[in-house]
């Protein structure tokens, strides 16, 4: 009995996963068919995507989901024999049934099966789509009331696809979300660990055998194990190419999300997709996905002119929205512009000035500006909806970029547009490190935020200042002692080093008592307990069996030149 269930667990995990991912490719194609009424292929593709979920919903016997699929695909089937044209309102009914069929999909994963209210309100608005009976939808209503043990109203009235159903009916409980995290790895690479986990084996066996006699030369005890350390090498190489996959579907996403906001702020949007077949990890993925759509959603909001406006100015009515991306150095570049009228740079520093953020808006120039639209509270927005206006957005999208050690930076045209810019790691697993020590705690710096190390002399600060100015090569460099910074006990040796490191347009130095060279470092997550700590990204494993703390560069270089500011001040 047990390994029926587990069997049936299994099967459920793979019907939801499967049934998010159709759902996603249907929500695109819809999009794409508004655009094109006349592409019968995508609308066949939209057809085949609803089949699908019937015959897959019926084999997991969640039945809400099945009859829904089983709506929409007479409805699709009345679109491909052009017994219903494709206009607005009727793919607004059918991105409305993506999203309740993904409510469905949750609930009865969930164990709710039975129909909910929005399903319910769904298959009567499709029913009234393909010219049903007012009877075929009061029956759906009358059994759904029947298994609540309520009395329904003998009939209703056919409802406009495009009209929502009343706010102040009751809504379905909320299924708690369906988490399960699957990843298409290519057979070949699987292969190849298969047989690279073989060949390490062997390697072992060999190593274990020379060290058993304990007659073998050390320089072949040294050349065995160079030879393990390159499989283990490949391998680890191989596990971190299968965790690569395309940004495509984050960038097409967006199709959506663009058209849904610019409907309700009465603008024309298109998206262009470039780099789409750029490739990152799976775990950046999964990070990158709020700070890209709250770009998106600031760039309609703030930057499209609507339509009229934009004729005025001699452009082009409809506004264009750029994704790219691409590779760069070891990192993933993503870049999302706007040719809208840009930031409005008074507004900006007149808001800097009213919040006290800003002292003397005359005196700011462009880094002012930027630092200002990432401080939290700051908002030009006139109007507060649910979607903007509060001033919690950009601070939060700056925070949640560091925290995968990455930057943001901002440029902008006054009429001309609008571009951010995104710069992350490819992984989050390993990273090349600079290993330092202050005291008798070792450190690592993200090797790519390193731009140099110098010596710190003896009479270019005091022994115990936390900060100071460091001269290079004629250009004041503030600087910050970490052992200050962590309240390390003792005290610095007479010769000291300071890391010079960068952040977007910042740099700043980090005084550390010594350095221990590069190295490859895998990322170990840090507990709850410490997380939020200043200063400190992650940890790691050294080979010495030591934990090593991995360095927050832009937290370090934000709180140097906090530091550094106050005394100036």
């Amino acid at each position: 009995m047990d390994e029926i269930e587990i069997d049936r667990e299994l099967l459920i995990q793979t019907f939801v996963a499967e049934a998010h991912e159709v759902l996603e490719q249907m929500e695109q194609q819809i999009v794409a068919l508004e655009t094109n009424p006349d592409d019968g292929e995508t609308l066949h593709s939209i057809f085949r995507g609803a089949h699908t979920l019937k015959g897959s919903s019926a084999l997991v016997s969640f039945d809400a989901v099945r009859d829904l699929s089983h709506d929409l695909e007479d409805l699709l089937g009345k679109m491909r024999s052009k017994a219903i044209a494709v206009d607005r309102q009727v793919t607004t009914l059918l991105l409305r049934s993506v999203d309740v069929m993904r409510q469905s999909v949750e609930a009865a994963a969930a164990g709710q099966n039975g129909p909910s209210q929005s399903q319910i309100d769904l298959r009567a608005h499709l029913s009234a789509a393909k010219g049903a009976l007012p009877e075929i939808q009061a029956q759906q209503r009358n059994a759904a009331a029947s298994s609540a043990g309520q009395l329904a109203l003998p009939s209703i009235m056919p409802m406009d696809p495009a009209v929502e159903p009343p706010a102040d009916r009751p809504a379905a409980p909320a299924a708690a979300p369906w988490t399960a995290q699957t990843l298409r790895v290519d057979l070949a690479r699987l292969d190849r660990m298969l047989n690279l986990a073989g060949e390490i084996a062997i390697a072992r066996g060999r190593l274990t055998d020379m060290l058993e006699r304990r007659t073998v030369p050390a320089e072949e005890l040294l050349a065995a194990h160079r030879d393990a350390d390159r499989l283990h090498f490949d391998l680890q190489e191989l596990i971190m190419k299968a965790r690569m996959v395309p940004i495509g579907p984050v960038f097409y996403q967006h199709r959506r999300t663009i058209r849904d906001l610019a409907t309700a702020c009465g603008k024309q949007v298109r998206l262009v997709i470039e780099g789409a077949e750029a490739e990152v990890d799976t775990a950046i993925i999964e990070h990158v996905r709020d700070p890209v759509t709250h770009m998106v959603r600031n760039a309609i909001d703030h930057g499209i002119e609507p339509p009229d406006v934009r004729q005025r100015q001699g452009k082009d009515p409809t506004g264009e929205i750029r994704l790219c991306a691409f590779h760069d150095a070891g990192s993933i570049v993503i870049e999302i512009q706007d040719d809208g009228a840009g930031l409005d740079r008074a507004r900006i520093l007149e808001e800097g000035v009213r919040h006290g953020l800003l002292t003397d808006a005359a005196r700011a120039n462009d880094e002012d500006v930027e630092r200002l639209i990432f401080e939290p509270g700051l908002s030009t927005s006139g109007l507060v909806t649910e979607i903007w206006g509060r001033g919690v957005g950009m601070d939060v999208v700056r925070r949640n970029v560091e925290a995968l050690r990455g930057s943001i930076t901002l440029a902008t045209a006054r009429g001309l547009g609008t571009t951010v810019t995104i710069r992350l790691p490819l992984t989050l697993a390993i990273i090349q490190g600079l290993v330092v020590k202050a005291a008798q705690e070792t450190y690592v710096l993200p090797l790519d935020s390193v731009v140099e190390c110098v010596e710190l002399r003896a009479d270019e600060g005091g022994r115990r200042a936390a900060t100071g100015i460091l001269d290079l090569r004629g250009h004041p460099l503030p600087y910050l002692r970490l052992r200050e910074l962590f309240h390390l006990p003792g005290q610095p040796p007479r010769r000291e080093n300071v890391v010079v490191v960068r952040h977007g347009s910042s740099q700043a130095g980090i005084a550390v008592d010594t350095l221990h060279g590069d190295s490859q470092t895998v990322i170990k997550p840090l507990a709850k307990v410490f997380r939020g700590l200043p200063g400190i990204s992650g940890s790691s494993i050294m080979g010495d069996g030591r934990v090593a703390l991995i360095l927050d560069v832009a937290g370090l270089l934000r709180e140097t030149l906090r530091r550094v500011d106050v005394p100036a001040a």
